[in-house]
């Protein structure tokens, strides 16, 4: 059954519940515990300046129950953007209650009103089954390219070295 949800865009009085949800996310799907300073300071950000992207959740009787990032990518090859679909949390207790698909269809409707929109993207877990059904149910497919990544963490303070 649906869930009866309403989605909307994100604002600073967001920032802790997607902030939490973020935490969640990493700990079911990496094992791993990120630092809320550092989860809500960039939360923060996003929500301040729209160039780095928006933030949207879903609310079921007044509660925040899912949020999701999109993030930018230009494509010379189609002269539009890809919005990239990130940090997807709902909580467990909304899950396969329709919450994803209410975010999704808010996106959707978003881009195309706003236009020079080219499509989606997001990156997924291997082993989450579940959720790489629910994309394909709503019409993504799996692409033929891997993802790649130098990380690597910026000083805060100058060094004299």
């Amino acid at each position: 059954m649906t869930e009866t949800v309403h989605v909307r865009l994100a604002g600073p009085d967001d920032a802790g519940a997607i902030a939490a949800f973020n935490r969640a996310m990493a700990r079911e799907t990496e094992n791993r515990d990120l630092a809320e300073e550092v989860i809500l300071a960039g939360v923060r950000a996003v929500l301040a300046d729209s160039d780095r992207g928006f933030y949207v959740v879903a609310e079921s009787d007044g509660v925040v129950v899912g949020s999701l990032l999109v993030t930018f990518e230009w494509s010379d090859w189609r002269n539009a953007v890809f919005w990239w679909i990130q940090s997807v949390y709902v909580l467990p207790e909304y899950r396969r209650r329709g919450v994803f698909r209410a975010l999704f269809r808010f996106l959707r409707e978003r881009a195309t009103e706003k236009g020079g929109v080219c499509g989606f993207r997001l990156y997924v877990e291997r082993d989450n089954e579940t959720a790489r059904q629910t994309y394909e149910a709503l019409g993504m497919s799996e692409t033929p390219y891997r993802i790649y990544e130098a990380e690597w963490r910026q000083r805060s303070e100058p060094s004299d070295e």
